[in-house]
């Protein structure tokens, strides 16, 4: 599973509906509005590097009011419990 996430700008006036269509897409698993100087954050799980690019590239770039996009590609997830498990290494409780 390759999980990618990508920062949206969009116009202004298109934010809910640009989330909305970008949510439908397949190959996206979430989008946030978010503050600062992006207007919303996908996130993409897809099982190929490949596979971004019709996502991404082909499909979410091109909805309505999507005028800039930046993808940032994850090479490993922790959870709490993994950072829990690592900060808490040659310690006993």
């Amino acid at each position: 599973m390759v999980t990618a996430f990508v920062l949206i700008k969009t116009d202004a006036s298109r934010i809910p509906e640009c989330a909305e269509e970008i949510s439908e897409l397949q190959g996206i698993a979430e989008v946030y509005s978010v503050t600062g100087e992006w207007d919303l954050i996908a996130v993409a799980r897809v099982a190929q590097h490949e596979d971004l690019a019709e996502v991404i590239a082909d499909k979410l770039s091109k909805v309505h009011g999507v005028e800039h996009t930046i993808t940032h590609m994850a090479f490993r997830a922790y959870s709490r419990h993994d950072l829990d498990a690592a900060f808490s290494l040659g310690f006993e409780h």
